[in-house]
C-alpha cells in the first residue's frame, strides 16, 4: 500500500479522493494487464496443443508440462496476487472515507426510484 492507514486518516479530504482515484485507476490498469496476459495464455495452450501430434491425453500433457506455459502461468498468478493487494488498498481507502463522515463511493447500482412523498402528488 502507497499510504498508511494513520496517513489516510490524516488526509484532507481532497488528498483522500486523490488516493481513492489513483488507487482505482491502478486497479483498472492491473485488471486489463492481468486479462489480457490471461487471453495470452490461454491462446499459447491452444497453439502448443494444436501443434503437438497424439491423442487428446497426450496433447494435455505435453501442454501442462511446457516450461514456457508453466512460466507464463505463475507471473499471471503473480499479476493476480498483486491486483488483490490493489483492491484491498482500495478497501482501505473506501473505508476510512466512510469512517470519516464523507460520501463513500459505491460500486452498487443506484435505486432512482422516486420518493414516497413523490408518489403522493
Amino acid at each position: 500500500m502507497s499510504h498508511s492507514v494513520e496517513a489516510l486518516w490524516k488526509m484532507s479530504d481532497v488528498e483522500l479522493l486523490a488516493a481513492y482515484h489513483d488507487a482505482r485507476r491502478r486497479f483498472a490498469e492491473a485488471r486489463f494487464a492481468r486479462d489480457t496476459e490471461r487471453a495470452r495464455l490461454e491462446w499459447l495452450r491452444g497453439r502448443a496443443f494444436a501443434a503437438t501430434s497424439g491423442g487428446v491425453t497426450e496433447r494435455r500433457n505435453i501442454v501442462e508440462t511446457s516450461e514456457d506455459i508453466a512460466r507464463k502461468a505463475q507471473q499471471l498468478r503473480e499479476m493476480t496476487r498483486d491486483l488483490d493487494l490493489l483492491k484491498a488498498d482500495i478497501d482501505v481507502i473506501a473505508m476510512v472515507v466512510r469512517l470519516r463522515g464523507a460520501f463513500a463511493p459505491s460500486t452498487a447500482p443506484v435505486d432512482d426510484s422516486p420518493d414516497e412523498e413523490d408518489k403522493a402528488e
